[in-house]
């Protein structure tokens, strides 16, 4: 089963209602945005990091970037790092950038940003650079229950 299939069948499972959309392949979050005709806002971006020694999916809009002094608070952790291309691809058999916001799918506690709560709906690739979801924000909170924390900062 690939990774869009577990993602499917998850929100199925949670009686879900979802869209997918295959497109031009994206590697960037603005990428993303504009060949989903959607706000960058509403992009799910998923992040592999190393909190100390566990890894863990952090989730924010696509506008913003991660404050590593807030995620390092809310985790407490002394050492936060990202998780290097070979260590996203032993965790999830996937690509950086391709990697949907439910950590739950690969053994990792998600924490998704309180910003991201400003959209209704959300967009997010779904196990590939090809292919996209939309669903409701607060469908994507009922299904993965990650713990909800502000984390992220306005791009520059």
């Amino acid at each position: 089963m690939t990774v869009l299939d577990r993602v499917q069948a998850l929100l199925r499972a949670h009686q879900t209602t979802f869209s997918l959309s295959s497109h031009a392949p994206v590697y960037t979050s603005a990428q993303a945005a504009r060949v989903r005709g959607e706000e960058l806002k509403t992009g799910a971006k998923a992040l592999i990091v190393k909190a100390d020694d566990q890894f863990v999916m952090l989730v924010l809009p696509g506008d913003r970037k991660l404050d590593n002094k807030l995620i390092k608070t809310k985790l407490g952790c002394k050492s936060l790092r990202f998780a290097t291309r070979e260590e996203v691809e032993d965790l999830t058999g996937l690509q950086i950038g391709s990697i949907p916001p439910f950590g739950s799918l690969f053994g990792m506690t998600t924490y998704c940003d309180r910003a991201l709560g400003d959209n209704q709906r959300i967009n997010f690739n779904a196990g590939s650079h090809t292919e996209s979801i939309n669903i409701g924000y607060a469908d994507y909170i009922r299904v993965e229950k990650p713990a909800l924390a502000d984390f992220s900062k306005h791009q520059p």
